[in-house]
């Protein structure tokens, strides 16, 4: 009697279903989530930007600065639905990607709908009462609208894991790989050797794009809110457009050190290209209590930066050494995780001067 002999394992047999496993997790999360994501675009699109626009109770351009393209972008995921659930991964995304111009529309009006809906919620008692209506409704589940509306831009971030994730787990000689994927560079030689001049290059990377510009809109938009923020604490007529066109950093209290005399508290301001050093107005001022005098700015590309104490990862704070053309600065904090936090912040704004 013969005895059987196992069959030997093929690494890349198990490496490709290693890949199926992950593909087949990765396209049911997708479907799943985008279901559950129309649903929410849906129950938006309908009780409160259908029955706004029915009922009049905001003017159009309002009701436009409000929700921005959000009915387009139901109206894409509506289109993209179908095919994810008849398993047509990649045409069904292929398809979806000229609707993500939108997501990048969205995310650049996201600061003027944050702004109009609390403008609103303010002024108008009867837009107040509406919103506190529909809030109310069980199909929210407790949601209010201030929460659901950065869904597109929470939906485009989750896009791009799993269409990537996607991607990678795809097996070339999948029909979905073409739409999924870049063309690898030896096919798009032969692509262009037939004749064609414009190769796709792939939901995944698409998606990725798309991300990348709405979060670099995102970054300038908080950047702008600290400008505006910092432009407020400022006063004097030498405060004025000090804060125009740069970007922020960092902000907090630190100890001057004079060459004689006690170490003096005064407030810092740091921007990509520039330190200003600020001092606290008198609360007994009449109208500038609570802002600060600017004192002095130092330019970023002529600093150089040391730490004299505060190498020992200790509790007993430490000083920078901050070194310009026609001044020094010594600045003391005794919190030392405060004053990495400066060495660090200070380190990137001078080398950001010099590339």
């Amino acid at each position: 009697m013969e005895i059987p002999v196992p069959m030997a394992r093929c690494p890349v047999q198990e490496q490709r279903a290693r890949w199926e496993r992950k593909r087949a997790r990765t396209a049911r999360e997708l479907l799943e989530t985008e279901r559950r994501y129309q649903e929410q675009l849906g129950l938006v699109a309908t009780y409160f930007v259908g029955i706004l626009r029915a009922k009049g109770t905001l003017r159009p351009p309002e009701r436009q600065a409000l929700f921005g393209p959000w009915e387009l972008i139901y109206g894409a995921s509506q289109e993209l639905l179908p095919y994810l659930e008849g398993g047509h991964w990649g045409l069904g995304l292929e398809g979806f990607c000229p609707q993500l111009e939108l997501y990048t529309q969205f995310a650049a009006n996201a600061e003027r709908s944050r702004t109009t809906l609390q403008e609103q919620l303010k002024k108008s008692k009867r837009f107040r009462r509406f919103v506190r209506l529909q809030e109310g409704r069980p199909e929210f589940g407790g949601l209010q609208l201030q929460d659901l509306l950065p869904l597109p831009l929470q939906r485009l971030q989750q896009y791009e894991n799993l269409v990537v994730a996607l991607a990678e787990n795809t097996s070339p000689n999948s029909p979905d790989h073409q739409q999924l994927t870049p063309f690898h560079q030896s096919r798009v030689k032969e692509v262009l050797g037939m004749g064609l001049r414009d190769v796709a290059p792939g939901a995944a990377r698409l998606i990725s794009e798309t991300a990348q510009r709405v979060h670099t809109i995102g970054q300038k938009q908080k950047n702008d809110q600290h400008l505006r923020r910092v432009q407020a604490l400022l006063s004097g007529r030498h405060a004025k457009g000090l804060t125009s066109g740069r970007w922020f950093l960092r902000q907090g209290w630190l100890l001057v050190v004079p060459p004689r005399g006690k170490p003096r508290p005064r407030m810092f301001f740091l921007f990509s290209d520039m330190l200003l050093l600020a001092k606290p107005r008198s609360p007994l001022h009449l109208l500038q209590s609570g802002t600060f005098a600017c004192r002095a700015l130092y330019p970023m590309a002529q600093c150089q930066l040391h730490r004299v104490f505060g190498h020992s990862g200790g509790s007993c704070g430490g000083l920078l050494s901050l070194s310009f053309p026609h001044e020094k600065l010594l600045l003391m904090s005794t919190d030392q995780e405060e004053l990495l936090h400066w060495y660090h912040s200070l380190t990137l704004a001078i080398s950001s001067q010099k590339n």
